[in-house]
């Protein structure tokens, strides 16, 4: 499906520059804010007790609040409804230290005579644990871009693998950005969602790049510039089908996925949007500003072509005994 005919060229390049300074305004806000407002951890990075409850009907939070507030372990929990009335999440940044402590069993003595309800869920996370999981995410992240920033050096150039890697930052700071924005818990599914971007982003920006690269072997332009708007025109129509298909479907897991899959969802929404912008927008431009050489590049490609076709005519004549 076709949803772009190829018939000339998008002058995408030379609205490079607005879209690179809107993108660094996007990223200057967002360090802004994390500098700031932070990010919101949740239990699975800050350590602490997640009690979910579910009442027969509407539950009744102040009358909660009012019961737990009476316990010191309840100090400065929080109580917020978990995707409907009757169902609501209590949020400790503590841990109770005691092992033999049944959380589940002092809710339920607190919020005794405010209703039918059930303990559903009961999750603790100690302090030392979260830190190492925030720890390893962290490094998780870190050697993912590390292995990328690698893997495309080596299939393309290395001005290829900086431009993809400052795409992938950009799309990572601009998801924290809005992270911190709207407060979503940042924990182990946020996490999951920021490794997915980075695979989601990279494959756009690597499809981009692999049509750029055909283009500099095939096209008779000398021009960088002209290259990159035609190569990213005859990609755009996939670019278009990939991102809609793969944003409908995130856009219904956001809508109707409830509150579990609200933070993976959320980031994945934004990062599919700024992904896609970033490839065609952000990376494609650092290769001009690097000085990318299209001359230089073809003949190096030629004088590696040369010496496979050397290598190729001594291996035949090794095999017809000619050498």
């Amino acid at each position: 499906m076709e949803f772009f005919k190829y018939t000339k060229p998008y002058n995408f390049m030379g609205k490079s520059k607005i879209a690179i300074a809107l993108s660094i305004t996007l990223m200057l806000l967002s360090y802004a804010l994390l500098a700031t407002k932070g990010l919101n951890y949740g239990i699975d990075f800050a350590g602490g007790t997640i009690v979910q409850v579910k009442y027969d009907g509407k539950a009744p939070i102040e009358k909660m609040r009012e019961k737990l507030k009476a316990n010191p372990l309840f100090t400065n929990a929080s109580i917020t409804e978990f995707g409907s009335p009757d169902e609501v999440i209590i949020r400790m940044k503590t841990s109770s230290k005691n092992v033999q402590q049944d959380i589940g069993d002092i809710v339920r003595k607190q919020l005794a005579g405010t209703g039918n309800y059930e303990i559903r869920r009961v999750d603790i996370v100690g302090p030392k644990v979260g830190s190492e999981l925030r720890e390893k995410g962290l490094m998780a992240m870190f050697l993912a871009i590390a292995s990328i920033l690698i893997y495309v050096a080596f299939r393309f150039e290395w001005r290829f693998a900086v431009a993809s890697i400052l795409a992938l930052v950009h799309d990572v700071s601009i998801a924290l950005g809005f992270i911190s924005l709207f407060a979503v818990d940042v924990n182990l599914d946020v996490l999951a969602a920021l490794l997915t971007l980075l695979g989601y982003s990279l494959n756009d920006t690597i499809i981009v790049f692999d049509r750029i690269r055909e283009g500099i072997v095939k096209s008779k332009e000398n021009s960088l510039e002209a290259i990159i708007n035609e190569s990213i025109t005859k990609t755009l129509s996939r670019t278009t089908l990939t991102s809609l298909t793969t944003f409908f479907v995130v856009l219904t897991l956001f809508l109707f996925g409830g509150e579990i899959i609200y933070a993976f969802s959320f980031t994945m929404l934004v990062g599919i949007i700024v992904g896609t912008y970033s490839s065609i927008f952000v990376a494609s431009p650092i290769l001009m500003w690097f000085g990318f050489d299209v001359k230089n590049y073809r003949a190096k490609l030629a004088e590696k072509a040369k010496r496979e076709a050397e290598k190729e005519k001594l291996r035949a004549q090794y095999e017809g005994g000619m050498v």
